[in-house]
């Protein structure tokens, strides 16, 4: 039996603007702060001889290898996102970027904002636009009822409320 994963999908090539700020934040902080403080270290752990044995070199080598490899992914993904940041022109629809309350059979409410799956934070209430929940909510328009497969079986969601930030 092979070994061998076929490469994910990056998924849907959109950001919101605080996505994109907040990816450049992290690549800025890997780049310019931390990277130099792990060489720091790094090369204050070579100069104390013997580096076969040294685990500051060996711990600090392998944090280099780690900030380098997402920096070079940052450097990638963002080069290939396209930031939307205008309104649609239907703001009554739901659409990438939106923040819409829905509402289940049950009467709990909750409040998501449809954003790319480079930002997801279910903490915050950001969903991927990948997910079942965005792709069954895009394009419909305000107090639609929709069905959404789940993994867990088909629930049914009504739309309350359409925001633009």
């Amino acid at each position: 039996m092979s070994r061998y994963r076929p490469p994910r999908s990056a998924g849907t090539a959109l950001i919101t603007p605080e996505g994109e700020a907040r990816m450049r934040a992290e690549l800025h902080e890997l780049w310019h702060v931390r990277r130099p403080q792990v060489t720091q270290s790094v090369s204050e752990a070579a100069a104390q001889g013997d580096r076969s044995e040294n685990a500051e070199y060996t711990y600090g080598k392998k944090m280099l290898r780690e900030i380098d490899s997402r920096v070079r992914f940052l450097t990638k993904r963002l080069e290939n996102l396209k930031v939307v940041s205008e309104r649609p022109s239907d703001p009554n629809k739901v659409y990438f970027g939106a923040w819409v309350t829905v509402e289940n059979e049950d009467g709990e409410q909750s409040r998501y904002r449809i954003v790319g799956p480079d930002e997801l934070d279910l903490k915050l209430g950001l969903i991927s636009i990948d997910s079942p929940l965005a792709r069954a909510l895009i394009g419909k328009p305000l107090d639609a009822e929709v069905r959404v497969q789940t993994p867990t079986g088909e629930q049914l969601v009504y739309i309350i409320e359409i925001d633009y930030p």
